[in-house]
């Protein structure tokens, strides 16, 4: 069955998968997403004896069915190969009575590869699907990852350029140099005097600009999105949940049907949202357990149904998180709205014009999978330390938002089903946050000896990520202010 994407902002003709992906964002600034969520169309069972790129193609072919047997195929080979340090590709790992989902095993040691490793090829086998002639601008706002996974995959792949845009001052040090090291001819890194939600407006902004699109059309440009705006982000996200729920299957951790919660540390909401998709496809998960830091606007709505972005916005060690505007929750609000656009719209246009809406109680009733909490600095801190003690396991300050969360909502709930945690980046990308909550005598040291004592107490090598950057040059030192961002995009194309 052919699964065609809509708007979340309109009645528009439904348009295919390779059209979605490459559009980024609909032309009415909605997102798109599936006519219907198709349902996993092989048994638990079957899944559990494959391999990550066998179910990859299981799960994909669903969603993007305007793509070959081959196409796909070629794709997900390319993507899920030894740019990841193991064959695995998302280990897991159990520690502290839960199950640590590793999404970070690949090149940028963040989970932002596990999309983003195979976006540029989808990308690429979409635009030759459609005959497209223009050169493909990936225009990317970041929050300290998506960049660099971004520019990593998309680096001298032959028909498209890249600009990514990060807050200047609200990026771990490693993120940064991560990103303006980055090579590539077609790659352009920009720090801008703002914060992520000025970055992600001040894209939005480009991308629903119709006479820069004309324009860029006559020069043969045509933008596209790698944030998770991009239908071509979501898909494969879901692919690892259905993963890890079929590897504790095969495991006999579980049996066949057996329901298990799911912990995601969230900023974007795209994650998470991976993981509702995957439920409604078949997928036996209880509840998906949003965990957010102090930046608590997700806890905020899913306690009340009031999503209020008007608050102070913190810089936290967990900076991937530091989101008030979540772009992803819209595809769920659309949802629960019944799949009405003209209700989503409404709601959209409310939190731009004033910076807050109120979903109705019958859209909260369909929140019930749901359960949201948050860690403050502190907590996140006290549980790195404590799950480092207890079971000798390190992880970041994302996962460690998520694992504060989990006890949280057990102390709560007394529910003491299976769990699996997304853990989203590697204690290697912020070292110093996480050595300093394992031991404040680590504050002296800089960013690289902490990587290398960090080697020393967890007993995993520095990952390859890190040993590149140590010493790399600084290719990319422009930095703008928000209102320049448009100028700065066709400084770097010329025109």
């Amino acid at each position: 069955m052919e699964v065609l994407y809509n708007s979340t902002r309109s009645k528009g003709k439904p348009i295919k998968a390779s059209e979605a992906i490459l559009k980024g964002l609909s032309d009415d600034g909605g997102l798109f997403v599936p006519d219907s969520i198709p349902a996993l169309d092989k048994s638990l069972k079957e899944l559990s004896e494959m391999t990550y790129g066998q179910v990859a193609y299981e799960v994909m072919k669903l969603y993007l069915s305007d793509f070959t047997e081959d196409e796909l195929k070629s794709c997900i080979a390319k993507a899920y190969d030894e740019k990841f340090d193991t064959e695995e590709i998302a280990p897991m790992v159990k520690a502290g009575g839960a199950y640590y989902l590793e999404l970070f095993h690949g090149p940028t040691i963040a989970f932002k590869d596990m999309a983003l490793s195979i976006l540029p090829h989808l990308l690429t086998t979409s635009a030759k699907k459609n005959h497209v002639e223009n050169e493909i601008v990936i225009l990317t706002a970041t929050s300290g990852d998506t960049g660099k996974a971004a520019l990593a995959g998309f680096a001298d792949v032959e028909g498209t350029r890249i600009v990514v845009f990060y807050p200047k001052n609200g990026v771990s040090p490693i993120q940064e140099k991560q990103m303006v090291t980055q090579k590539g001819r077609n790659t352009y890194v920009v720090g801008i005097h703002g914060n992520f939600d000025d970055a992600q407006t001040g894209v939005k902004q480009i991308f629903g600009d119709k006479e820069l699109a004309a324009y860029m059309n006559e020069k043969g440009f045509q933008f596209s999105s790698a944030n998770s705006i991009n239908i071509g982000r979501l898909v494969p996200q879901i692919v690892y949940y259905v993963y890890s729920y079929v590897k504790l299957l095969k495991e006999e951790r579980i049996s066949e049907g057996e329901k298990i919660n799911v912990v995601v540390p969230t900023g974007n909401f795209g994650n998470i949202l991976a993981a509702f998709y995957a439920k409604q496809m078949g997928l036996p998960i209880d509840k998906l357990i949003c965990a957010s830091n102090e930046n608590k606007v997700l806890f905020d709505f899913f306690r009340t149904g009031t999503y209020d972005r008007n608050r102070e916005f913190v810089l936290t060690s967990s900076p991937s998180m530091d989101i008030l505007i979540s772009s992803n929750l819209e595809r769920l609000i659309y949802r629960i709205a019944g799949n009405d656009p003209d209700q989503n719209k409404e709601l959209m246009a409310a939190l731009v014009s004033g910076g807050v809406y109120t979903i109705t109680e019958e859209m909260k009733v369909q929140l019930q999978d749901f359960y949201g909490n948050y860690a403050d600095e502190a907590q996140t801190a006290q549980t790195i330390h404590d799950l480092y003690d207890n079971t000798g396991y390190v992880i970041d300050t994302h996962t460690a938002v998520a694992a504060c969360v989990y006890r949280k909502y057990q102390e709560e709930t007394g529910d003491c089903k299976q769990t699996i945690i997304a853990s989203t980046a590697s204690p290697y990308k912020f070292t110093r946050s996480v050595m300093n909550a394992i031991d404040s005598k680590y504050d002296a040291m800089g960013d690289f000896e902490l990587a290398d004592e960090l080697a020393r107490i967890s007993g995993v090598c520095v990952p390859r990520a890190i040993e590149e950057i140590k010493k790399a040059p600084v290719l990319h030192d422009r930095v703008c202010e928000k209102s320049e961002m448009k100028q700065v995009v066709m400084d770097f194309l010329g025109i």
